[in-house]
């Protein structure tokens, strides 16, 4: 049996004009405007012409990798039946579970791009009160990295698998961190990010997407939806919105959700654009899967039939 799972990448993956080759195919300039106007956000200025500091900030940076993620999977599922049909399961890494909420029908698309703009915005605001950061620590074993951010004060905010955690907290103690690594890391590196995110930092943020979600119409998630929370397979819609709402404040397990990959017999994922990051922790950390990272759509045709060769085995949330 081969199954296909599809990924969405989390923030840090943006760079300056990753969306201009998208906006050549038909129908992805109209369908980013459209939901530029429904955001207060030019998607196309910011995804094109803006430079590395201006998608750094939060605010900015989420809704467009959540836009990119949909226009990309867009290009290779024709609607909900087709992705439903095809694909095993999805996730998203962070704010990339957004666009995986969308993807598996839990949230429409516009729903999808207005609520992650109220959760950049949110958590813009968070990291405004205190100067915070994350930087990934490559190489160690859990077993020793894990006491020593507990020692300098730092959270785990990213437990990744494949020799990769990212630790968050305010600049003091990021800079204590790059002093002194844990014992067998290698690389201690700053993140392209504005806060501390998925700690106690943003709770401020918590709670207004309480508020944002409270009439959010949710469906029950049509393809298997695997959360960051503890690498789940959630079939609530309900579930997962509530999921998103607090994975904000809390550490995000994607070791956990390779690990359900697994178990579910995954064969090859596609992580949609701006693709890279998840498909470089997945080949270390799940040997033999097939990965291809959608970064511009010169890579669709190889998308095209890696899903030709891996789709279609039991999609649907029903076990």
């Amino acid at each position: 049996m081969r199954v296909l799972v599809l990924v969405a990448p989390g923030q840090g993956a943006q760079t300056p004009g990753f969306l201009t080759p998208w906006l050549d195919l038909p129908g992805v300039e109209d369908r980013l405007r459209d939901w530029s106007a429904a955001i207060d956000l030019d998607l196309v200025h910011y995804g094109t012409k803006a430079d590395a500091d201006e998608i750094r900030d939060t605010s900015v940076a989420q809704p467009l990798l959540v836009a990119s993620a949909l226009v990309s999977a867009g290009q290779l599922f024709t609607s909900s039946e087709d992705f439903a049909r095809l694909v095993g399961a999805a996730a998203g890494h962070s704010v990339g579970e957004l666009a995986a909420a969308a993807l598996t029908g839990v949230l429409s698309e516009r729903a999808a791009m207005e609520l992650v703009r109220k959760r950049g915005l949110a958590m813009a605001e968070a990291a405004a009160i205190t100067e915070t950061g994350m930087s990934a620590l490559l190489g160690g074993e859990p077993d020793v990295v894990l006491p020593h951010l507990e020692k300098l004060g730092l959270t785990p905010a990213n437990v990744n698998g494949a020799g990769q955690i990212v630790a968050a907290g305010t600049a003091e103690q990021l800079a204590a961190l790059e002093a002194d690594k844990p014992e067998g890391t290698r690389r201690v590196v700053a993140l392209k990010v504005a806060g501390a995110f998925h700690t106690h930092h943003m709770a401020p943020a918590v709670s207004v997407l309480q508020d944002a979600v409270a009439q959010v119409e949710a469906a029950d998630p049509h393809t298997r939806y695997v959360s960051n929370k503890d690498g789940h397979v959630v079939a609530s819609g309900r579930e997962v919105v509530e999921r998103l709402v607090g994975q904000v404040a809390n550490p995000v397990r994607w070791d956990l959700c390779m690990e359900t990959f697994k178990e579910l017999g995954a064969t090859a994922i596609i992580e949609v654009a701006p693709g890279g990051t998840l498909v470089g922790l997945a080949k270390r950390a799940l040997p033999g899967v097939r990965t291809l990272a959608l970064k511009t759509p010169d890579d669709l045709e190889a998308a095209r039939a890696l899903i030709a060769e891996h789709a279609g085995a039991a999609g649907s949330t029903a076990e």
